[in-house]
């Protein structure tokens, strides 16, 4: 059995077997000796073939990788800023000028990507007293971009919503639609949501078609739109909501503004 760190040879096989016959070929020591001379000189010759090509080698990686830097330099100007740190979970955001289920610029420095279920008391109560301030603080200036995710963890009616949410904004009302599923949502309980309830939002939200939205909420065009939304929090282990995650940091649960705004500051003062 061979074990981590140890190198298998012939040498133990050799030996062996010039011990078993030591006896009987005492005679052709010397020629041995000076055969294995001779091998030994030609392994030197060889070995130093071999260090002189790995010197070119390496010499060759250092003056490309010189080269690449020189030719990035002249040809997009000089490097005037580290790469951006994210936190344990990493850069999340999408940046999709398109994306009608985000708040703020596309290019804002920091991106708090939001996991949402609409069932969620908790969820309800960030989007009526915290993200407002968010958004007048940072959003609407410039340096936050909100992007919402979703994370329909409290049975059918959740998913369901979560559908009816992508069906908002196929008609470009979401976020009307979030306020008004929100505004309506109970203090500490899951509130139902059938699909005449989600309707009824619709309406409130200034939905234009009613019925286009009521068949695109029961039907499953949005299902793998859900799940994409979904497959990072399923990652990183994420099973509650609302949870956050602000250029990597990762923020479980709905708290006062200021725990999300030192998170926001930090990273606006390390950018």
């Amino acid at each position: 059995m061979v074990r981590r760190g140890e190198v298998v040879t012939g040498d133990e096989h050799a030996s062996d077997e010039s011990s078993a016959g030591h006896d009987d070929h005492r005679s052709g020591d010397d020629r041995t000796g000076r055969e294995g001379g001779r091998r030994g000189a030609r392994d030197l010759v060889v070995l130093g073939v071999l260090v002189v090509v790995l010197i070119g080698l390496v010499t060759a990686v250092v003056v490309n990788r010189a080269g690449s830097t020189d030719t990035a330099d002249a040809t997009g100007g000089p490097q005037t800023s580290t790469p951006k740190e994210f936190g344990p979970l990493g850069d999340l955001a999408r940046r999709d000028p398109a994306d009608r289920r985000a708040l703020g610029d596309v290019d804002a420095p920091v991106v708090m990507v939001m996991f949402s279920d609409f069932r969620c008391p908790f969820c309800a109560a960030f989007s009526r007293d915290v993200e407002p301030e968010l958004v007048r603080r940072y959003v609407d200036t410039g340096k936050l971009r909100i992007e919402w995710r979703d994370q329909p963890i409290f049975g059918e009616q959740s998913e369901l919503a979560a559908r009816a949410g992508w069906a908002a904004t196929a008609q470009g009302r979401f976020w009307p639609f979030v306020e008004s599923v929100y505004r309506d949502a109970p203090a500490s309980s899951h509130p139902d949501l059938p699909i005449d309830v989600l309707v009824k939002h619709a309406r409130d939200a200034g939905v234009p078609d009613l019925d286009r939205f009521r068949r695109e909420t029961l039907g499953g065009g949005y299902d793998d739109d859900v799940a994409r939304d979904t497959a990072p929090a399923e990652q990183f282990g994420i099973i509650g909501v609302p949870a956050f995650v602000i250029d990597g940091e990762p923020i479980v649960g709905a708290h006062p503004v200021e725990v999300y705004a030192g998170v926001i500051d930090e990273k606006l003062g390390a950018g």
